[in-house]
């Protein structure tokens, strides 16, 4: 594919750093000269020193064969114009970054379909609905549903207690009367493992899981965790992405939320009829434990500070919270808050170029996931008619080492997959690769087999 990248923001720049694996043409601009050489450094692509806006520079790099205008620019405006130029100089399809929720209002979407625009992307949304689902699974570290829910993929934190440790898939496998999960993949240290029968589980992994809805209890027992519901939320940080989690949880749950601006505060408890709006520094441990945070069920922090988020966290989980969820946006920071001990961190940019990424891939791909702090993915595909997936059973057919394939549905019935499946066509397959397989997994997964 031809791709035009308006942006070389961290959303600009990881997404181009991903798709030049996929031996996509990538053009990337951007207005500031400082952006873009780290990028000509690092990565192949060609980069435009300008605006998204300039009908020059997009005439130079929008022709009739681009396939994708990603529009991810610091400023909504800018995404919103360079898309809409895009799509009339030619681009088949166009993507805009958003920063105002009423966009995607009922009626709104076709508005600015007419104008041309595809797809809006409002990350801060995204990230809420990422932590709205963590936090209705309290016992995992990052979480996924597969094929209407009828699938799941689940990421643990191993710790010295989960009956796994020093056991291989081989042996945990043979345990089994009926396979209901499946370990696809394991993190360790700052590497990503494609786990084979000999693998062994080690304290500190985190491992991912698929697992089928008759499998949860059995598949938590695995890492020795508990899924309780979270029943009371603290929230810290009034950002779009704090407001929007207090909004869809404070019918169901206890919430309160803390900001250190009291106007922000004052907006937020004319909005949130059901949540406790708190003015104060969430960094001081006194008003946190005198706000109740000792007898919360979770922790989210989700201010613009991602050291802020990471020590209160930290904090959090020391004071005996069940469930800690920090917004970490600084990339070079991912790894080590991992391994802090707490429990799930978000970074809206991932997830955003997670969301965007699927409409590079294969026409087949209906979701896909980025796995925070990996370069891993996780891809659901339908399987289409005379695709090599289907030639034989899975152990037979060469499929790539760097991917495995967790389960999928057949006929609505949902499967773990082993060496022994047999994967048919129609059928909805869920599969774990690293980004030196997908380019090898589409072939599996394509019609034409030339």
């Amino acid at each position: 594919m031809r791709i035009v990248i308006a942006g070389a923001g961290e959303v600009g720049t990881h997404l181009a750093k991903m798709l030049s694996q996929e031996n996509h043409e990538i053009i990337l601009i951007d207005s500031e000269s400082d952006r873009l050489k780290p990028v000509d450094a690092a990565i192949d692509v060609l980069t435009y020193e300008g605006s998204a806006t300039s009908l020059d520079i997009l005439r130079e790099t929008i022709r009739k064969n681009t396939d994708l205008f990603i529009a991810v620019a610091h400023l909504e405006d800018t995404n919103i114009t360079a898309a809409i130029l895009a799509k009339k100089l030619g681009a088949r399809k166009v993507i805009a970054r958003i920063d105002n929720m009423g966009y995607l209002g009922k009626g709104n979407r076709e508005f600015f379909k007419d104008m041309g625009i595809d797809h809006l992307i409002y990350p801060e949304l995204i990230a809420a609905r990422e932590v709205i689902g963590l936090l209705r699974e309290t016992g995992t570290t990052d979480f996924m549903d597969f094929a209407g829910g009828k699938l799941s993929l689940y990421a643990q934190k191993l710790e010295s207690n989960a009956p796994v440790l020093n056991k291989s898939l081989e042996e945990l496998a043979h345990n089994l009367s009926e396979i209901q999960y499946r370990a696809v993949a394991i993190k360790r240290k700052d590497r990503t493992i494609i786990p084979r029968g000999r693998e062994e589980f080690l304290d500190g992994d985190l491992a991912y899981v698929i697992s089928t809805h008759d499998g949860i209890d059995d598949m938590m027992k695995f890492s020795g965790k508990k899924n309780i519901e979270a029943r009371s939320v603290m929230i810290l940080g009034g950002s779009r992405i704090g407001r929007h989690i207090a909004m869809s949880l404070q019918k169901e749950c206890q919430v309160k939320l803390i900001d250190i601006n009291l106007e922000k505060c004052q907006n937020l408890a004319e909005i949130l009829d059901d949540t406790l709006v708190i003015n104060g520094d969430g960094r001081n441990r006194d008003l946190l434990v005198e706000e109740g945070l000792t007898n919360m069920d979770a922790f989210v922090a989700v201010t613009g500070n991602s050291e802020t988020n990471i020590l209160s966290c930290l904090l959090a989980k020391k004071m005996g919270v069940m469930k800690t969820i920090a917004e970490v946006e600084n990339m070079e920071y991912i790894n080590l808050a991992e391994n802090t001990g707490i429990d799930t961190i978000i970074n809206k940019k991932i997830a955003t170029a997670g969301r965007i990424f699927r409409h590079t891939m294969n026409p087949n791909v209906t979701q896909v996931k980025m796995m925070t702090g990996t370069d891993a993915e996780a891809l659901e595909f339908i399987v289409p008619d005379s695709a090599r997936i289907t030639d034989g059973p899975l152990r037979l057919i060469n499929f790539p080492k760097d991917a495995i394939i967790g389960g999928g549905i057949h006929a609505s019935i949902p499967f773990i997959a082993t060496g022994d499946t047999h994967i048919q066509a129609g059928d909805r397959v869920v599969v774990f690769a690293l980004p030196s397989a997908l380019d090898k997994i589409n072939r599996f997964f394509s019609p034409d087999r030339r």
